[in-house]
């Protein structure tokens, strides 16, 4: 009696089990079959207009109606986009949180060792969204007019050859220090605040060198004023077809402009990660899409979501390196 009783209190368990299991998993496989179930957030860590935003707004009206909920853009900017990212790094795994993750990301953890959050731990790569070229630009008086040419100018003048950058930190500086350590010259950096002055004074003569988005600088190379030594990029930019990419000039390193991605929380369920994937490579692949940021000087750059994870693992690596190696601290 006693054996039959432990195997009917048995059998009673493995039904109840079952029951709440089924039951769980039903709720859990019909939560995700109906996701997204209300709006999205995407946060922005830089102010409105900014690429990032502009990229945002670009595919919002595609991916809200592919998803069937809005998509609503936040900008939170501050600490180099930190801010954003830390907010939807504490988010709900959910969804309903996302990051339109910026190249920013992957350079801050070294630039700011206690930032209070890990984004390549506790942010889940999406898909990349895009590229922004960047260009080496220099005032025509440079004698040097490709890469391999500033580098023998630059041996015979250690250290008087200038470049200038939006600020100390910032990605276009490091473009510098990351030459600096891939050639073995020195070039001199001059930050400023921000990009507009460093173009005056780059067309006025009194600095030689700046890398910068494409988009920026391509008004003044047609015109003449300024010349392009190389692409910072995969491929050439169409606007320039005649200039060559760093890595076609043999400079490795210079292979990823600046980049722009999607991220959710770390642990939000897999399922949710490839709808998401899947969607946005569908609303970038419209031709109106892609119309529209390339007169943004924006390229469309999509793949899986382990692409865009090993990618930001060779960013953060890469720039570490550098702010190690050049010792540079944020103003």
């Amino acid at each position: 009696m006693a054996l039959l009783k432990i195997i009917r209190d048995a059998a009673a368990m493995s039904v109840i089990a079952a029951t709440l299991s089924a039951v769980g998993m039903g709720g859990w496989v019909h939560a995700q079959d109906r996701y997204p179930a209300k709006p999205v957030r995407v946060i922005i860590g830089f102010p409105p207009g900014t690429t990032g935003d502009v990229i945002a707004r670009v595919i919002s009206p595609r991916l809200t109606e592919a998803l069937g909920q809005p998509l609503l853009i936040e900008s939170r900017p501050g600490a180099g986009s930190s801010i954003g990212a830390e907010a939807v790094a504490r988010a709900p795994a959910d969804g309903y949180t996302l990051l339109l993750s910026t190249i920013a990301n992957a350079i801050n953890p070294s630039l700011y060792p206690n930032l209070g959050f890990d984004f390549s731990r506790d942010l889940t790569p999406i898909v990349q969204l895009a590229e922004v070229p960047a260009l080496l630009v220099a005032n025509p008086a440079l004698a040097a007019t490709n890469p391999r040419e500033l580098v023998a100018a630059a041996k015979l003048k250690p250290g008087e050859i200038v470049f200038a950058s939006s600020g100390t930190g910032t990605v276009t500086h490091l473009y510098g220090e990351l030459f600096n350590l891939a050639t073995g010259v020195k070039l001199t950096h001059v930050p400023y605040k921000g990009s507009s002055q460093a173009i005056t004074d780059l067309l006025a003569g009194r600095i030689g060198l700046l890398f910068s988005p494409a988009s920026t600088v391509i008004p003044h190379v047609k015109a003449g004023s300024l010349k392009a030594l190389g692409v910072i990029g995969q491929s050439r930019i169409a606007a320039l077809p005649a200039v060559p990419t760093f890595a076609e000039q043999g400079i490795a390193g210079f292979e990823s402009g600046l980049w722009f991605g999607m991220n959710a929380p770390a642990g939000t369920p897999r399922p949710i990660i490839e709808r998401l994937n899947q969607e946005i490579i569908r609303v970038l692949a419209l031709p109106e899409v892609r119309s529209q940021l390339a007169g943004q000087g924006v390229v469309v750059a999509t793949g899986s979501s382990e692409k865009f994870g090993a990618l930001i693992a060779a960013e953060t690596e890469k720039w570490t390196r550098v702010v190690k190696s050049a010792g540079v601290k944020p103003e």
